[in-house]
């Protein structure tokens, strides 16, 4: 049974091994707020809307806590339009510098494209963000056929369907079940299976791990694949079909869904 599309994730999965550019970003967008969050913090509600990412931020007991004592009151609605106005301009002038294509990206990519398989894309980063990041990758040799941005439809992001459901649109595949959404955190998953989707979760490259590849590489090889269990644990309870390790493994990936297809079962 074959795969008709894959529609990718962007950071943590073809680019930015880690998924440090959305966290770095928000990290410093609150700080000139007066509120230090710390990198767990950000990490937690990725995968979001940045709006939506900044909002759920403000819920965290801890970093709520701290917005009460610097400034008197809980985070408003306003208070996130300024953190999300304060975020935008540093979030597109610092996407390229953390946007270096993940190992493995442009072999799957180019395997894909020889089976006859469209390229899809969506983010949680807005379409100015995607403006700024797509030539960057264009000029590391990633063009996907479509890249939807979190703000491009009314209804909104993760973890919602639409994005992943508007590639199917574009790129007139047939069956939402000969799709397959890829990607890194928890509310990716989600939008893939409300969307219909199979989908895989990438535990070592993404949000969910957290490192670098550099820092990955440097772990102790019981402690990396102890954090590695834990964050492919934490794909899998969110409902991904299949975990693999980064976007270089996707071939034997879809090799199994196929097979499933072909028993008959469905995402």
């Amino acid at each position: 049974m074959p795969i008709e599309a894959v529609i990718f994730d962007w950071a943590g999965t073809v680019v930015d091994f880690g998924s440090f550019a959305p966290t770095q970003v928000l990290i410093d967008a609150f700080a000139g707020f007066g509120v230090e969050i710390d990198l767990a913090e950000a990490r937690r509600p990725m995968g979001l809307a940045k709006w939506d990412h900044i909002a759920a931020l403000g819920r965290q007991p801890e970093v709520a806590a701290r917005w009460q004592a610097r400034h008197g009151r809980a985070m408003s609605h306003a208070d996130v339009d300024a953190l999300y106005a304060a975020f935008m301009p540093l979030q597109i002038a610092r996407v390229g510098a953390y946007s270096q294509l993940i190992p493995g990206t442009l072999d799957v990519v180019a395997g894909l494209r020889a089976r006859g398989i469209r390229i899809g894309s969506c983010s949680g980063y807005p379409r100015a963000v995607m403006d700024a990041l797509l030539p960057v990758a264009a000029a590391q040799g990633f063009v996907p056929d479509h890249a939807v941005a979190t703000d491009d439809l009314p209804p909104g992001g993760r973890p919602g369907p639409w994005m992943a459901l508007a590639n199917v649109i574009a790129l007139g595949v047939g069956q939402v079940a000969a799709c397959v959404k890829v990607d890194d955190t928890v509310p990716g998953i989600a939008e893939g299976l409300n969307a219909g989707m199979w989908t895989v979760g990438l535990a070592l490259s993404g949000n969910e791990m957290g490192l670098t590849e550099a820092e990955v590489d440097a772990l102790p090889p019981a402690e990396r694949q102890s954090r590695r269990d834990a964050a492919a644990a934490r794909l899998a309870r969110a409902g991904a079909h299949v975990v693999i390790d980064t976007v270089a493994e996707l071939p034997a990936a879809l090799e199994a869904i196929s097979a499933r297809r072909g028993a008959g079962e469905k995402p």
